[in-house]
């Protein structure tokens, strides 16, 4: 059993799985450090609806380099005092990291304190079913717009770190699909402190999601256990991709330069902070496959539940957005027509609308990860495992998405160009009899040199694919 998991025996006898910090009561709720998940939602509605009121009560002004360090801290007694209403929670103390440059990022992407305020405060958070490998819970606002997660202690104080960097980054290219942080949190609760962070939601619950992956470009492991396979809707890993999908996903000219110049600057900025082992979240909306599916009661559930979501207020929230930034809503980008989602297609002609987004940053390569991939490259292939230095990971993580994963809709040639361009492949067998295909495209444009990437493929995957890449 990993150390992540565990069977815990309650009063009753049963036991019950404990995954990292998360776990479930006796009475079957879900808990976070031993605190129900509705008593955690609720102090966080009566944090954010103090901070951020108390907070437009200050005038505007520039952020200052010590705006990012700054810690706001209020008690909420259950019996209420001058400044906090009475709850019928236990007492708990409620925390807010850098306010004033969380509201400039707020602003930056036109989320005004009453809209913020009305999305996570005006009705009850939704708890998401799926929880990540670490145990983190996950919340989603009514409307559709705000993801709450919480986080461990050193991904939050690796987010004050990067501060900022962030908001340099942001105030140049707000064209990205690295996450948007709008606020950072701390419930101090039994003894407990629970972190949480609000970030945009990559996956409307209005849309229906046929396919998840989580990509890194890495073939080490990287195939979803039995376990995860079982679930209603299960989150595939690198592997899985190359064998479901192996001509994979074509999106038109201009749609393909925008998104792997996004990801090409995006990962610039990861390397820039010693950000690895990261990932792309890429849900997949069929669109011929929704039309020939019969409404089930699910369906109908989740079509009356959503009925009254609007579309995303965010600036550059949905996946459409991040990679055309400049465009906004009801501009020539029909975001309405592609509910947020990216048009794309497969090599049989499916219609699809691709939900993306790179998750996972808060990781920096410490010694214990540089510890990590010695002892992994000791017994594997060093350049298939996904813990790695971060220039050789950003590097990895592109040609990855941009060559296997993502393609461009292929033009027909004419005859006068048939044998003109194109890219050229050859296979040879390494020392250790695996096949290593080396790949040489011919580039235009400003980048006319030849670049010649390789890659060690696993025994029988894909031996017959010379395009597809591990």
């Amino acid at each position: 059993m990993s150390p992540m998991a565990s069977e815990v025996l309650y009063a009753s006898g049963m036991p019950i799985k404990k995954t990292g910090h998360r776990g479930v009561d006796s009475s079957g709720e879900t808990t976070y450090k031993k605190t129900p998940s509705s008593a955690l939602k609720g102090a966080i509605q009566l944090g954010i609806t103090h901070t951020v009121g108390s907070l437009s009560t200050k005038p505007e002004r520039d952020v200052l380099m010590q705006d990012f360090y700054v810690v706001e801290s209020i008690f909420f007694p259950s019996e209420g005092s001058k400044l906090t209403p009475a709850h019928h929670y236990n007492d708990f103390r409620f925390k807010t990291y850098a306010p004033v440059a969380f509201r400039y990022f707020r602003e930056l992407f036109g989320i005004p304190p009453d809209d913020y305020l009305c999305s996570l405060c005006s009705e009850p958070l939704i708890e998401l079913c799926s929880s990540g490998a670490s145990g983190s819970l996950f919340y989603v606002s009514s409307d559709d717009d705000f993801i709450i997660k919480t986080v461990q202690h050193k991904e939050a104080e690796f987010l004050q770190k990067l501060l900022p960097g962030y908001y340099l980054n942001l105030n140049q290219n707000p064209r990205t699909l690295l996450p948007k942080f709008y606020g950072l949190y701390c419930v101090q609760a039994g003894g407990k402190n629970i972190r949480i962070v609000v970030m945009n939601n990559l996956l409307p619950r209005s849309v229906k999601m046929h396919t998840k992956y989580d990509l890194k470009g890495s073939t080490y492991k990287r195939r979803a256990s039995q376990k995860e396979r079982e679930k209603p809707l299960p989150t595939f890993k690198d592997l899985d991709f190359l064998q479901d999908i192996p001509d994979g996903l074509f999106l038109d000219a201009d749609m393909y330069n925008a998104l792997c110049k996004t990801l090409q600057r995006d990962c610039l900025v990861l390397q820039s902070f010693k950000i690895m082992d990261y990932s792309l979240l890429l849900s997949i909306h069929n669109i011929d496959h929704a039309q020939r599916e019969p409404l089930s009661s699910d369906t109908l559930q989740v079509s009356v539940d959503t009925q009254r979501l609007t579309p995303q207020k965010v600036l550059y929230s949905t996946a459409m957005e991040s990679i055309q930034g400049e465009a906004r809503l009801g501009d020539t980008m029909e975001t309405d027509d592609h509910m947020g989602g990216i048009p794309a297609q497969t090599s049989k002609g499916e219609r699809l609308l691709l939900y993306i987004g790179i998750i996972d940053i808060l990781q920096s390569y410490t010694c214990l990860k540089k510890l990590e991939h010695s002892w992994k490259a000791l017994v594997h292939d060093g350049d298939t495992v996904s813990v790695h230095n971060p220039g050789f990971y950003a590097e990895r993580f592109q040609r990855f998405m941009c060559n296997a994963v993502f393609k461009k809709i292929p033009l027909k040639p004419s005859p006068s160009k048939k044998f003109g361009t194109g890219s050229s492949f050859s296979r040879r067998t390494g020392s250790s009899g695996n096949s290593c295909i080396t790949y040489q495209p011919l580039v235009s444009g400003e980048h006319k040199a030849q670049v010649t990437t390789k890659a060690e493929v696993e025994p029988g995957v894909h031996l017959g694919r010379p395009d597809v890449l591990p």
